[in-house]
């Protein structure tokens, strides 16, 4: 690093003459005139044999640029360069003012000592004990999936559990020629069919979570229908009723609703020639029985289960036979026979919405809106209900009514799925509710939504494929 000082030109030191007389006060001559000559002279000839210590220092400090210096490009001889090498090297030293390289060392040097001393005293005096943190395990809270509240009539989902709390109304729906199209049978959540005199059936729709605005035409009671309206806890909406029926109704204390005694509650339209012109619509019906203290209906519902359509076999080949997975007895059609043509029913499986479109006397088995619009009834569930019918009373003709045992066991065909599986219903008394059951005796699970229900005399008479 000393030699980084050196004057890139070598120079030889210019000697300093001692003060002859440092008392007196002539002045002392530090500076002789250098002659061209005096260059080849021996350093010591301008060296004095002892030179004061202040002397040295003052020589020490000299500016390289210093006008004593002896300029280098006069050319030196081999004797002053042999001298040259022999001299003494020179010691470091800082000129001033400083050159650019040392400002840039020492810059340099300014802002590592800057930085060393910034890290000491953040260290010494800024640093906390490192404590270790126990790290607590992150709980994930699981959050529980909104819980769905089915329909206890349909098995549907629905808003809220209110909906379940609304009193179920039955309400019974005419099916003879001059009744069709009937109207609110499409949206009724259950739908009981069977014969009611002279072999026209008659309808009974059970609501709850639908409340359809137009309904009808209403007609009359009978006893078995009130037998099935109880086993819902229903209110029962109907035109009278045979003798039977009207008598059962005060003894069994149905939640009556007779057009006789409630007659704001129904009205005629215009449409139609009576006895098929009374309509009125759930919402009404409902309000009525809340009037009366029929706030809520009691009842356990059909049990229920998600779509599981049939799988057809694939088809067979050369080689291979059909084959599937699936164990169930395919059905796509069905027929019910009541008692002829015009009141026969035939239901035919519909893949693409899982369901059945309904037929009867060889047409679409259409209902109609309030403004006449027309669409045609697809239940989700068919079921084909043997039950014992016995004579009932004699209506004003002197014929009897046809009149059906709904309380004890036979045998059923649920149709769903574009199946069929056979079990057993069973009401064990006149209030209790109506339940299904397989072959081992265990709840027979119905898809959600609407179950239709024909009670047909004997086994053969419902027929599929």
């Amino acid at each position: 690093m000393i030699d980084d000082f050196k004057s890139p030109v070598s120079r030889k030191p210019k000697g300093i003459e001692p003060l002859a007389n440092i008392n007196t006060n002539e002045p002392a001559i530090l500076d002789e005139p250098i002659t061209e000559g005096a260059a080849t002279a021996s350093p010591e000839a301008y060296e004095p044999a002892q030179a004061p210590a202040s002397s040295a220092i003052n020589a020490s400090w000299q500016s390289p640029d210093s006008s004593n210096e002896v300029p280098s490009d006069q050319g030196d001889s081999a004797e002053q360069q042999t001298n040259d090498s022999q001299a003494p090297k020179k010691r470091f030293h800082i000129s001033w003012p400083p050159s650019k390289r040392q400002k840039i060392i020492g810059s340099v040097l300014a802002v590592v000592l800057a930085f060393g001393l910034g890290a000491l005293y953040t260290h010494f005096h800024h640093t906390k004990p490192v404590v270790a943190e126990t790290v607590k395990p992150k709980v994930v809270k699981k959050v529980a999936p909104p819980k769905i509240i089915y329909s206890t009539l349909t098995g549907l989902p629905v808003a809220d559990d209110s909906v379940n709390q609304r009193p179920v109304v039955a309400t019974m729906i005419e099916n003879s020629l001059d009744a069709r199209p009937q109207s609110g049978l499409d949206q009724a959540g259950i739908v009981f069919e069977a014969i009611a005199e002279g072999g026209v059936t008659r309808f009974m729709a059970v609501f709850q979570d639908t409340q359809p605005s137009y309904i009808g035409p209403v007609r009359s009671a009978r006893p078995y229908y009130v037998q099935w309206a109880l086993g819902f806890d229903a209110a029962y909406a109907h035109v009278g009723g045979s003798p039977d029926a009207l008598n059962d109704i005060k003894s069994w204390n149905v939640r009556d609703l007779d057009q006789f005694h409630n007659g704001g509650s129904y009205q005629r339209i215009s449409s139609r020639y009576a006895p098929h012109n009374v309509y009125t619509s759930v919402t009404t019906l409902a309000q009525l029985a809340q009037s009366k203290g029929y706030n809520t209906s009691t009842y356990t519902g059909f049990s229920r289960k998600a779509d599981q359509p049939y799988k057809a076999p694939t088809p067979a080949t050369a080689t291979q036979p059909a084959k599937t997975n699936d164990t169930r007895t395919a059905a796509n059609t069905i027929d019910m026979i009541f008692s002829g043509p015009a009141y026969n029913s035939h239901f035919d499986y519909d893949a693409s919405t899982n369901s059945y479109k309904r037929s009867e006397a060889g047409q679409p088995h259409m209902e109609a809106d309030a403004s006449g619009k027309q669409t045609q009834i697809t239940p989700k569930v068919v079921v084909a209900m043997v039950v014992p019918m016995v004579r009932g009373a004699l209506d004003a003709s002197g014929a009897y009514y046809s009149d059906y045992n709904p309380v004890g066991t036979g045998q059923i065909f649920v149709f769903q799925d574009g199946t069929v599986t056979q079990g057993t219903w069973s009401k064990a008394s006149i209030n209790a509710s109506l339940s299904f059951n397989d072959a081992s005796g265990q709840p027979l699970k119905l898809n959600r939504g609407q179950t239709w229900i024909g009670a047909i005399t004997a086994a053969g008479n419902v027929q599929y494929k």
